[in-house]
């Protein structure tokens, strides 16, 4: 038996759980009382707590019974950077449970030092303060996986049916996916990778009008890349647009720049530009993503089987 490792961001469970998931994420730097509260403030708009801990754990444990079904015997498991389960938890968690090999799967589509990597650093930084030895393989660039682009065409083609019959001829699609400082993702395949799964994406969907833009940016005075959506939404706008289906593709779980983000301060402006701004449904669960990625998964233990 292997360990399937799903990795994710993590989020606060309960308001009580801000502050300590604020000063991971500020590397043991305490928030102030304003942070604390405003992110606070954030959480109360979409039910007081994150469900990116109960999504990842859905997902795992599909995959788990997907994997199962296809002949392939794991034991699922989530690790968080920012909350727990803490990924050096999890990681002494599958030791203890007699488990040498891993399959870890960063919940991210695209491939980033940012993001995929930091997420690699931190099971490799854990592994190396645990002493025992595991093999992990990691699974990166599903991002064009036939059937993840599948999945996500068929949330864009639900997303649709959510506007009128001749308002749906006029929709402009806006994939999205969070923005990185500009001096990171130029030695990276971040926007070169969103970009190649959103023209694999549009083959297969009739043609409508579409643009990338990126969004939940950071602080600080770095330069960070863009358009941003905000920015993208009054270019729309002045092109006299009335109708936009966003498409977070950088997503894969409903999370706090889903529900907070999108859904109420990127609608809230659309509205007051005279936009009507919708999204497609979040992966999550699904079973076409699942279905995703189990073929990732089995893909490359045949491709290590049979090198």
């Amino acid at each position: 038996m292997r360990a399937l490792l799903l990795l994710a961001f993590g989020g606060p469970r309960t308001p009580d759980e801000v502050e300590p998931f604020l000063t991971r994420l500020f590397r043991g730097r305490k928030p102030s009382p304003e942070q604390i509260e405003r992110v606070k403030g954030r959480y109360c708009f979409i039910g007081g707590c994150s469900p990116l801990l109960e999504i990842t754990l859905a997902q795992a444990e599909a995959l788990e019974r997907k994997l199962s079904e296809d002949g392939y015997l794991f034991k699922s498991y989530i690790g968080m950077r920012y909350n727990a389960p803490l990924i050096e938890d999890t990681l002494k968690e599958i030791l203890g449970d007699g488990l040498h090999e891993v399959i870890a799967i960063p919940m991210t589509p695209f491939r980033s030092r940012a993001i995929t990597g930091a997420y690699i650093e931190e099971v490799r930084r854990a592994q190396h303060g645990g002493g025992e030895t595991l093999k992990i393989t990691f699974l990166e660039g599903w991002h064009v996986h036939p059937v993840f682009i599948e999945a996500v065409r068929e949330k864009i083609r639900e997303g649709l049916l959510g506007f009128d019959p001749d308002a749906r001829k006029r929709v402009h699609l806006l994939f999205t996916a969070h923005s990185l400082p500009r001096s990171i993702v130029e030695k990276d395949p971040y926007v070169q990778d969103m970009e190649a799964s959103v023209s694999e994406i549009m083959k297969g969907l009739d043609p409508f009008p579409w643009r990338i833009a990126f969004q939940s940016k950071g602080g600080g005075p770095e330069e960070w890349i863009g358009p941003e959506v905000e920015r993208v939404l009054e270019d729309l706008e002045s092109q006299k647009v009335k109708e936009v289906l966003l498409v977070p593709i950088g997503f894969v779980s409903d999370h706090i720049e889903i529900l907070y983000d999108i859904d109420i301060l990127f609608r809230r402006k659309a509205e007051s530009m005279g936009i009507l701004l919708k999204r497609t449904r979040s992966l999550n669960a699904s079973e076409r993503f699942i279905e995703a990625l189990a073929c990732a998964v089995e893909e490359t233990l045949n491709d290590s089987e049979n090198p």
